[in-house]
């Protein structure tokens, strides 16, 4: 019995290991400095940015005043109004956007909505197709940058999508915008520098048309990125990052939007993690796909809260083992993967956000970690499997 339980706790300790070395490697390899691609300055692909939106009209305007200025002659701004009860359309064609609406009881999210607009470019489809969400701040040059890597690298494109807390926001915003960070700059900037493709996040993202016509776009999950990037790698497209290109938006300040933002975002990853990261690690074993491996291991790593709470639980449980029944294998790999966790978020904070987030905010990260204990039993209990919007502040 003995040593069946230690074979057991040993092989838990190497599985939670594992996204602790892989979260390690990415942050260390993300701390050092690398050359932004070269891009052509000749002429650039037709482009067209796709926007869906539902119910956006509090800040679509702003949106769209980002993109317009970025565009050429021959790109297009198309807004998918989908199943809007307000004046989103109405807003988009008064800021120059052609507009198509979509209402669908039951087909609801932004996956239908992409896809329904991806439709509709086919009839004049352009050469490279950018989403951007509708409440997203689009930097300067960020959608030149995009069309260019896209075509130079002739694979699909991630900008670097921030989500920033609320002036003056709580202690959980501020660890949320960290967290965000590590998952979304840290992260997929440390697998570049490998040469490594990283994870599609929602906005921000650009694809050849040929590449995107050929897909499943309407998938009607809640991590509909996510799936679009698997999918798009196992036919041999893995998603390349694109720093220079910044896309954010703000965390809503309301606990009802964050609450809603956070379930469908970590319900979303989880599901996909689940479902896809143990197949998608052994396909790209068996075919021995390096980049296709690299987004399987990038998935395994889960929400960096639900990473600290697994961890500190089997931390306990292993040193408890050891303790009473002398196994010290297990309380040993925990340990280390402990020692990894807290190096990868602290040497993370140094380099990146030190600046925005005082070294004291990030002592509350474990009671930041503590709160989420509901969603995850959520997931467990009553998984969220529709799309629901976050409420924005003003809504």
């Amino acid at each position: 019995m003995s040593g069946l339980l230690a074979w057991l706790l040993s092989a838990v300790a190497l599985v939670i290991l594992l996204p602790v070395l892989v979260l390690f490697v990415q942050v260390l390899m993300a701390c050092l400095p690398a050359r932004p691609p070269a891009l052509s300055n000749g002429p650039r692909a037709r482009v067209a940015v796709l926007v869906p939106a539902h119910d956006e009209a509090s800040g679509i305007a702003a949106t769209l005043d980002d993109i317009i200025p970025q565009l050429l002659d021959d790109d297009r701004l198309l807004v998918v109004a989908d199943n809007c009860s307000d004046d989103t359309a109405a807003l988009a064609r008064a800021a120059g956007a052609e507009v198509v609406e979509r209402q669908h009881a039951q087909l609801r999210g932004k996956s239908y909505a992409v896809d329904f607009g991806v439709r509709h470019l086919a009839i004049n489809p352009p050469h490279v197709v950018i989403v951007i969400d509708a409440d997203c701040q689009v930097g300067e040059g960020a959608i030149d940058r995009l069309a260019r890597c896209c075509t130079a690298t002739a694979r699909p494109v991630q900008a670097l999508y921030l989500m920033r807390a609320p002036v003056g926001a709580g202690l959980k915003l501020q660890i949320a915008e960290f967290a965000w960070r590590v998952k979304n700059l840290v992260r997929p900037r440390g697998w570049a520098r490998l040469g490594l493709p990283c994870q599609l996040m929602g906005s921000g993202m650009a694809f050849a048309w040929r590449d995107l016509a050929r897909v499943d776009v309407a998938s009607g999950h809640l991590a509909e990125d996510l799936k679009l990037g698997l999918d798009l790698c196992r036919d041999g497209k893995p998603p390349v990052f694109c720093e220079a290109a910044l896309i954010s938006s703000q965390f809503p300040s309301s606990d009802e939007g964050q609450a809603a933002q956070r379930t469908r975002w970590e319900h979303g990853h989880l599901g996909v993690l689940l479902a896809d990261a143990p197949k998608l690690l052994l396909s790209a074993l068996v075919r021995r796909k390096g980049k296709l491996l690299a987004m399987a291991l990038d998935l395994l790593v889960p929400p960096l809260a639900l990473l600290v709470l697994v961890l500190a639980g089997f931390c306990a449980v292993a040193w408890l083992a050891a303790a009473l029944l002398g196994l010290w294998f297990a309380a040993l790999v925990a340990t280390l993967a402990v020692v990894l966790l807290g190096s990868a978020v602290l040497l993370a904070w140094w380099r990146f956000c030190r600046e925005r987030l005082p070294f004291a905010v990030l002592l509350y990260a474990p009671c930041y970690a503590a709160k989420k204990v509901p969603l995850y039993l959520g997931f467990l209990i009553r998984r969220q499997v529709e799309w629901v919007r976050s409420k924005r502040d003003d809504s």
